[in-house]
């Protein structure tokens, strides 16, 4: 997961400090000394006195003449001296870049942030934090992309900052509490649920699965092979039912056994199908469920966005779930998300096990972009 998305930004970085050197205005250039350790063996040496010569009459050596050469030697010494410190000055030059130039420099890090699935909103975000680094402040050559870098981190760290809320607790504020899984066809939705029902179980938790999706062709085979693997019940009416009332006896049977955790599997429709989506609606009325989840596709990218903030539309979606997570090379799905449409990453898909359900921490996707240790 961001094994692309971390190259290509790493490169873009690079690239946006060598242009910022190139193209920059050069504001001033100041020449300072660099503090040096003087060894005893580097302190240049006094010269000798020479030895005045005698002479038989005074009045042949004028008493000026000889101040006048001392005061050569004096001056001579300075010069060395001063020779000497002047080996260990540097010139600092410091640049800046205007609005224009940084649009412009900025153009290919968009690039490459597009290609791996960051939402629009978020490279706006990104670009704007940068922009006030950089543009018209005078910086030195090495400040660049340690300020570059240092932006883009906390752009990223505030983009994930969204509100989260520990279903664990939620779970044991009422019995049984019931929980939707809806989404796009083949976007994993089922499996999702297995491997949610194995947490639950992992917890302590009591649950049923409820085969809801009466539409897709071995839906309920498939919830069932799940439900015998986890030793859970699945509660279950022929192909062609109505989907709310299969959501309905499941809902009754949790509170019959007196179960934790009621979970309802649902068809996957797309977003634009309007029947199957009025058909949605009518599960929520009935059920009116205590958490409805959103199971999308990381690798779906911008897609999987634009799919969430429509189910949002009709239902109100309160979390959402990223399957396929560690088959996703670029990983612009799970910066965004919350991002765009408010609504937080409860779990995140990293394999076909039934334990392969990771619990979403923004701290992993900063380690895991190079920002963290």
């Amino acid at each position: 997961m961001f094994k692309f998305l971390k190259d290509k930004v790493k490169k873009a970085i690079s690239g946006l400090s060598e242009k910022f050197e190139e193209e920059g205005e050069v504001v001033e250039e100041v020449v300072k000394k660099k503090p040096k350790e003087v060894k005893k063996k580097d302190i240049p040496k006094s010269k000798p006195k020479k030895e005045e010569k005698k002479v038989e009459h005074i009045e042949d050596v004028p008493k000026p003449q000889v101040e006048e050469e001392e005061e050569e030697e004096e001056e001579e010494e300075e010069e060395e001296k001063k020779g000497f410190f002047s080996k260990i000055k540097e010139k600092v030059t410091t640049k800046k870049i205007s609005d224009r130039q940084f649009d412009e420099m900025f153009w290919d890090l968009e690039v490459e942030l597009l290609e791996n699935n960051v939402a629009f909103e978020v490279i706006e975000k990104i670009k704007q934090d940068l922009k006030d680094n950089l543009v018209d402040k005078p910086l030195q050559r090495r400040q660049v992309e340690e300020i570059i870098i240092k932006s883009l981190e906390n752009s990223i760290n505030e983009v994930l900052d969204f509100e989260k809320f520990d279903i664990v607790k939620k779970i044991k504020t009422k019995k049984p509490y019931v929980i939707v899984f809806i989404g796009v066809n083949g976007s994993g939705k089922t499996t999702s649920i297995a491997k949610f029902a194995h947490m639950l179980k992992e917890k302590g938790f009591t649950s049923v699965l409820v085969a809801a999706d009466t539409f897709r062709a071995a839906s309920i085979q498939q919830l069932e092979e799940h439900g015998k693997n986890l030793d859970v019940k699945v509660i279950k009416h022929d192909y062609g039912s109505d989907p709310a009332a299969v959501a309905f006896d499941g809902v009754k049977f949790g509170k019959q056994k007196g179960l934790d955790v009621v979970l309802i599997d649902t068809a996957g429709r797309q977003h634009s199908n309007i029947n199957l989506r009025d058909e949605m609606k009518k599960i929520i009325r009935v059920v009116d469920p205590d958490l409805k989840v959103y199971v999308g596709e990381m690798i779906a990218g911008n897609d999987c966005i634009e799919q969430i903030q429509e189910f949002d539309k009709a239902i109100d979606i309160d979390g959402v779930i990223l399957s396929k997570a560690d088959i996703d090379e670029k990983g612009g799905t799970a910066i965004s998300v919350s991002y765009v449409t408010k609504k937080p990453i409860l779990y995140l898909g990293m394999g076909q096990d039934y334990g392969d359900l990771k619990e979403f921490n923004k701290e992993d996707i900063l380690k895991t972009l190079g920002f963290r240790e």
